[in-house]
């Protein structure tokens, strides 16, 4: 039995912009979703809210194969003490490798160095994988918006999650 290689978390560099879009629209899916299937013409994954020194990127291997965006939930100076991830993808080959939870461990990590003192996120409810992962990392269910979104037909709650660092 071979040992899976262990991701390699870095801080993302503007070259990475073409490569993170390519990730982001690979992976889109209603699971995780709200905003619609992205079309042509895209649009830069950086910009003026998120840039590269919002992202930590994922690799195995030397190849890119996730991201987490790590933000403030608002722009208030009483809210500064909170870090909220805005977005984790992980490429579908790469699942089941580590990936995902290794961002996460990283993004909680950078939170903390940058002196927060809580980090949250919101889930859909049946996005069971991501609920599970961030689980086992310590977040907790704080809140719940029941039916907040209608994906594919369904209603989907809006699950808000967070712990102390």
């Amino acid at each position: 039995m071979t040992d899976m290689p262990v991701p390699h978390i870095r801080h993302a560099t503007p070259d990475d912009e073409d490569t993170l879009g390519r990730l982001d629209r690979g992976t889109w899916s209603t699971l995780h979703s709200v905003q619609p299937c992205p079309r042509p013409p895209y649009p830069p994954f950086f910009g003026e809210r998120f840039g590269p020194r919002d992202h930590l990127v994922a690799e195995l291997d030397g190849t890119v194969v996730g991201y987490v965006r790590l933000g403030f939930p608002t722009p208030l100076a009483c809210h500064a003490h909170v870090r909220q991830i805005q977005g984790l993808a992980v490429a579908e080959e790469a699942r089941g490798a580590g990936v995902g939870r290794a961002l996460l461990r990283a993004v909680v990590a950078e939170a903390a160095r940058q002196g927060a003192r809580r980090i949250t996120l919101r889930v859909l409810g049946h996005n069971t994988p991501a609920r599970r992962l961030y689980e086992s990392e310590g977040f907790v269910v704080e809140g719940v918006l029941p039916e907040e979104f209608l994906l594919d037909g369904a209603y989907v709650d809006d699950v808000f999650m967070g712990r102390r660092l």
